[in-house]
């Protein structure tokens, strides 16, 4: 079996166009399949009879609950994977098996310390996070069921990065599709023939995560794999290694929702009651709208992320710049594709979840405001997430840190300014700001890190 991963992803020889595709795009799938599956839910939610719009706006504050949790396998997950990536770069089996079993280790610890952290505190919660006197019953009817699932969650995400940076991306890629279909087949029949409402949908999430997990788990515990789950040789400066460079991404995410937790605080109370619930259940659907983006996205540099780390132990820095090219030019192309859709038809996707046409023409121009920086934004992932892979955490939390920073000083400034409604703009002009500041320090550092010789002439195509 480990003949047939080398024939299929040589990271020492292979052609890099191919390469990088081959890796990025069962990722990028992947993301969006997990997308999917997550807009399946609210897509039924939204059509519950009577209640569909407030049940959305519920199930909308507990979107960040839920991707806060996540990240804390992307800590471990994308922590720890690079780091793997440049043993067996340096064809350090062992030391590669050692970073696995600590990283399963924290992510067991992680997954029970968090659950039972969420469940005492889920009510500050969820009225921290923007529920309403009116949407509280249905985030906590979903959020506590959800919680009981966090280990599957956690489990499926994280270890999931162990499969594909040992080129397995097509493997990393049917888990995901696993808990897809099993949660589209599910959600119906919980939602609507069991009555169970938003209880449904989160049992439905739940049930397809456990599937999920124990597909990923057979496999990293089975002999196909070069690298499998191994218990012992647990040391405290491997999980310190593994929790500071997995920071970066961690902080994304964190950072991620809590603006988005900003964001929906801020437009309940300048929104009032009625304006309020409105504009959060379109923020939900913008929200939704904008993970078929950075998901698919995160894929594609994170996936491809085994390439940058394994030259980079095997100090081959012209096969590094070739794949970040690369890389790049994927990024953009996917980006400029969903650009075109947000600005073009956005009303397809918005009538999935409701048929109001006044929460139609609102949720319309809200995402096309907000889309206005995703192209350039897929070329901050990429310069963030290469940094990562290369084992630069540092760099990588300054950059994206400052994108945060800029998104936070305009939720609260620009509804006092100019409106609530106008929140919006906050995305595009956090994007372009972040890109501007990255590709400078791209520009600057880069070569630097990776041993790049001014003197070696590289063929880059």
């Amino acid at each position: 079996m480990h003949k047939k991963m080398k024939l299929e992803n040589n990271l020492d020889t292979d052609d890099m166009r191919g390469l990088v595709w081959r890796l990025a795009f069962p990722s990028m799938l992947a993301q969006f399949v997990s997308v999917f599956y997550s807009i399946v839910d609210r897509m039924y939610i939204g059509n519950i009879p009577e209640i569909g719009e407030l049940a959305l706006a519920g199930v909308g504050v507990c979107g960040p609950i839920v991707t806060l949790l996540t990240a804390f396998s992307f800590l471990v997950g994308i922590g720890g994977a690079p780091l793997m990536s440049i043993k067996m770069g340096q064809k350090n089996i062992k030391g590669a098996q050692r970073i696995l079993s600590n990283c399963f280790l924290m992510l067991a610890v992680i997954s029970v310390v968090i659950t039972i952290l969420s469940l005492l505190m889920k009510r500050h919660l969820l009225m921290w996070f923007g529920a309403s006197s009116r949407t509280y019953e249905y985030a906590n009817a979903y959020i506590t069921i959800y919680l009981l699932g966090t280990v599957f969650a956690l489990m499926t995400a994280g270890m999931n990065q162990f499969i594909i940076c040992q080129g397995f991306a097509k493997i990393g890629m049917k888990s995901v599709i696993l808990g897809a279909v099993s949660n589209i087949v599910l959600d119906p029949i919980f939602i609507f023939a069991l009555h169970m409402g938003v209880r449904g949908a989160a049992l439905a999430t739940v049930l397809s995560q456990m599937a999920s997990c124990i597909y990923v788990l057979a496999f990293l515990f089975g002999d196909r794999p070069p690298v499998k789950i191994t218990f012992g040789g647990y040391h405290w400066f491997i999980m310190r290694r593994v929790a500071l460079l997995g920071f970066s991404y961690f902080l994304i995410i964190a950072f991620d929702n809590i603006l988005i937790i900003s964001l929906n605080t801020v437009i309940q109370r300048y929104g009032g009651p009625e304006r309020g619930d409105m504009l959060l259940t379109c923020a939900t659907i913008v929200q939704s709208f904008m993970l078929i983006v950075t998901m698919p996205l995160g894929g594609i540099t994170t996936g491809t992320q085994t390439i940058l780390g394994y030259n980079y132990g095997a100090k081959r820095p012209d096969r590094i710049i070739k794949a970040e090219k690369h890389i790049l030019y994927l990024a953009l192309g996917f980006t400029g594709i969903m650009f075109l859709a947000a600005q073009t038809v956005p009303q397809l996707f918005v009538r999935i979840f409701t048929g109001n046409e006044e929460y139609v023409r609102l949720t319309v121009w809200a995402i096309r405001i907000y889309t206005l920086g995703i192209i350039p934004l897929g070329a901050q992932y990429v310069i963030v997430d290469g940094f990562t892979g290369l084992g630069q955490a540092k760099i990588a939390i300054i950059l994206s840190t400052f994108r945060k920073a800029v998104f936070f000083l305009c939720v609260f400034s620009i509804p006092p300014l100019f409106g609530v409604t106008n929140v919006f703009y906050t995305e595009p002009i956090s994007d372009i700001l972040a890109v501007i500041c990255s590709a400078v320090t791209f520009r600057l550092v880069f070569k630097k890190v990776i041993g790049y010789q001014r003197r070696e002439r590289l063929d880059l195509d």
